[in-house]
């Protein structure tokens, strides 16, 4: 579905190189802090600004009209005009698309409470971050790209959000989403595999569901630390009880070290030691 080999990006106090792939029927995470090459990623994809590197979606490299309409798309910083209603973008969007379902967009909109006939401008963040992601639907996309769609939106307004992503995925095992978020556990109960972005480079690759079931955090005193194995250990931290230390092998020190706490490894708590771990 998308294939990105060493996307290259520099600025002045940045730089990009990002290697990742979607495949059909998946949806794929891409996490990091702010400012760790996100945005940037997701606009080298759209084409939207000149890099370097292979970047093929759909198996080509230069999209084609046809396949540009099987692409719905969110990004962080862009939307209708605020002027604009929602009874105002329909015919905007019957223009824009080919395939634009009427009565699939109006009955999200109705189903999430959004008013037709009220400026986009007067919209409160939520409003507007359901709206952009129900445009990016309702033209039988079979690629969503969504950069940041739960980002600013209280807990209610994002679950709301990742329901409509697993109905939308429901509906056809071809599709596929790209998403990317900060929020990590947001994506945890929704993503198939997620990569880890780090200052411009991809740090980690990893099936969520291998995620949740191999990793872990030992947490050790000073002398468990000296007497542990560290040959499964991928990063460890120092902290004011002695170490914590990140596995992707809990079964291995579950069964050889039955006196050490062990918790299951989460998103967040994965990224937390990859970032600041040694």
């Amino acid at each position: 579905m998308l294939k990105v080999k060493h996307l290259k990006k520099n600025y002045a106090s940045f730089s990009l190189d990002c290697s990742l792939e979607v495949k059909p029927g998946y949806m794929t995470g891409l996490i990091g802090q702010n400012g760790a090459g996100k945005s940037t990623t997701f606009k080298a994809i759209l084409g939207l600004i000149h890099y370097e590197g292979l970047v093929e979606v759909f198996g080509r490299q230069t999209l084609n009209e046809e396949d540009k309409q099987l692409l719905g798309v969110v990004l962080s910083d862009s939307g209708f005009s605020g002027y604009l209603t929602i009874s105002d973008i329909i015919p905007i969007l019957k223009h824009l698309y080919k395939s634009f379902d009427q009565t699939f967009f109006l009955r999200m909109v109705n189903q999430f409470e959004l008013p037709k006939n009220k400026k986009i401008k007067e919209f409160s963040t939520g409003m507007k971050a359901k709206l952009k992601v129900i445009v990016a639907m309702s033209h039988q996309a079979k690629l969503l790209i969504l950069d940041e769609p739960t980002a600013g939106l209280d807990v209610i307004a994002r679950d709301e959000l990742l329901d409509m992503m697993r109905d939308y995925m429901a509906e056809d095992d071809q599709r596929s989403i790209l998403i990317s978020s900060h929020i990590s556990s947001d994506l945890e109960t929704i993503c198939d595999d997620f990569y880890m972005i780090h200052n411009g480079r991809v740090m980690m690759h990893e099936d969520t569901d291998v995620l949740l079931s191999d990793y872990a955090l030992l947490k050790v005193d000073f002398k468990q630390f000296e007497q542990l194995d560290k040959d499964y250990i991928l990063k460890y931290k120092k902290e004011s009880y002695g170490y914590s230390c990140l596995t992707n092998q809990k079964q291995y020190y579950t069964e050889n070290y039955p006196d050490i706490v062990i918790e299951n490894g989460h998103i967040d708590d994965v990224m937390t030691m990859m970032i600041r771990g040694e």
